[in-house]
């Protein structure tokens, strides 16, 4: 039975990583934000949203005007878009609340990105990302099953983890055998659904007569 799994892995970038890493937390918060407007405007006009396909043209267009979009993994902002709209999806059926602003001042930050032509792989210790490369990570496990996506987080205390999330198949635990049903009662201690009948030891009696 196929299921997803993530796994959760202290990194340790080096400093010119770190500064990537961190270009990627604020130009992933930039579209989401960027759009984020303009889905408000679009709401308050028409009672609708944008759809994603939209905004990902748009994306290109964005990218020309701020060309330090292009210094971070593209599919990283793609992804932020795709969050956006996922979003506003649930706010139209009425599952959460609209979606807010991101800030820089929240204190935990992230992004993800999705494994497409073997852009993410891991080679022994370390972790290969698209843009970054090889970043070393406390590998505490293997990493079983097909990678779907990376999401690289900094929590509070400036620490760095990388999140892994695999589709892979897990056995279905055997069904156990419910053929013969029992019922537990004073009188008789045990009938089977089959009519056999045993008596009730009534051990908790006999001891306290003793």
């Amino acid at each position: 039975m196929p299921v997803h799994k993530a796994y959760k892995f202290r990194m340790y970038p080096n400093k010119k990583q770190e500064v990537l890493i961190n270009k990627t937390f604020g130009c992933s918060r930039f579209v989401f934000n960027h759009f984020l407007v303009r889905w408000n405007d679009t709401y308050k006009k028409t009672g609708k949203g944008l759809s994603y396909q939209a905004c990902s043209s748009q994306l290109t267009k964005l990218k020309k005007e701020y060309t330090w979009l292009k210094e971070v993994d593209s599919i990283a902002l793609q992804t932020s878009l795709k969050h956006l709209s996922d979003a506003f999806t649930r706010f139209f059926q009425k599952q959460n609340d609209k979606p807010r602003f991101k800030s820089k001042k929240n204190k935990v930050q992230s992004y993800t990105t999705k494994y497409t032509k073997g852009n993410i792989a891991i080679v022994g210790n370390k972790i290969k990302l698209p843009k970054l490369g090889f970043v070393r990570f406390a590998k505490s496990r293997e990493v079983e099953g097909r990678m779907l996506s990376v999401t690289i987080r900094r929590n509070p205390s400036g620490k760095y983890f990388v999140s892994i999330l695999v589709k892979t198949d897990v056995q279905p635990l055997p069904k156990t055998h419910t053929a013969v049903g029992i019922d537990m009662g004073l009188k008789n201690f045990v009938i089977l659904s089959d009519g056999t009948t045993y008596a009730n030891p009534k051990f908790l009696r006999k001891l306290e007569k003793n």
